[in-house]
């Protein structure tokens, strides 16, 4: 009976979650008058131009480029400092320590809208306002404290045995971590970097106050832009493709690496 329940249970939640995306991908290859009348029947004839429209009347080919280009220079900076700073908290603790990372965690808890308005004058007076730069420097500082989180516990679970043999057979400090205790935190690793693409890649707040110049806008901000106008061009063909356009790249980013994610969850459960 229980193992009934759970099988019913997870087909619910299976069902919730896969049926939205399958409705959003099959309203992406209609016309505007086909969604309207029939929103739940399948294409009398798939319109793949509706993609073509959102990528390039839409403008979702340079959003998905921005998007890109910020995302992968937030975690090009983000995963080595973190990964440093949490290899020295787990390691080397020192006066202070316990205090630095309780700010970190603090930081987990900070609600983003206390912070716009000072935000907003710093980057003002940094020259960063409606830069990608500065936005991406923004999404490291936010990001650090979740990443810095997971990391740490990763480091402190690694024996220090391994970091005195490596010592003991000549490698510095420096050489210790990226080459013995970088490639065995590897699955916190892969842990941070699929929910900081997922959490960067739908990131809508702090763009939205940062960037104000529709070339520089990323996917979300994109897209919330295609949704105004679509509101007076009424083609929600091509809004539904753009919409599957933003969710792709997160769904194949965890496609790929889902195998990494389940090796990481279960190395945590038996270090655990």
């Amino acid at each position: 009976m229980t193992r009934l329940l759970r099988g019913l249970f997870l087909t619910l939640f299976a069902a919730a979650v896969i049926l939205p995306m399958v409705w959003v991908v099959v309203n992406s290859l209609k016309s505007t008058s086909e969604i309207i009348s029939t929103p739940w029947a399948l294409p009398l004839q798939p319109r793949w131009g509706n993609y073509v429209k959102a990528w390039t009347e839409g403008s979702i080919g340079r959003y998905f480029f921005n998007s890109l280009l910020i995302c992968f220079a937030t975690l090009a900076i983000l995963l080595p400092v973190s990964a440093m700073a949490s290899y020295i908290l787990a390691k080397f603790p020192f006066k202070g320590s316990q205090v630095i990372f309780t700010g970190f965690l603090g930081g987990l808890m900070f609600p983003q809208f206390l912070v716009i308005v000072p935000l907003f004058l710093l980057m003002r007076d940094l020259g960063a306002l409606n830069t990608q730069w500065g936005l991406v420097l923004v999404y490291v500082a936010f990001s650090l404290p979740f990443t810095i989180f997971v990391l740490t516990g990763f480091f402190s679970a690694l024996p220090d045995e391994l970091a005195e043999a490596a010592t003991i057979d000549g490698c510095t400090d420096a050489q210790t971590f990226w080459r013995v205790m970088m490639p065995l935190a590897k699955p916190g690793l892969v842990v941070a970097l699929i929910f900081n693409i997922i959490g960067l890649w739908n990131e809508y707040n702090l763009a939205l106050i940062l960037l104000n110049t529709p070339d520089r806008f990323t996917l979300p901000l994109g897209l919330a832009n295609l949704m105004s106008t679509n509101q007076y061009t009424s083609d929600w063909g091509a809004l539904f493709a753009a919409i599957v356009i933003v969710m792709s790249p997160v769904l194949l980013a965890y496609w790929l690496l889902k195998e990494k994610i389940q090796e990481a969850m279960l190395a945590g459960a038996i270090k655990g």
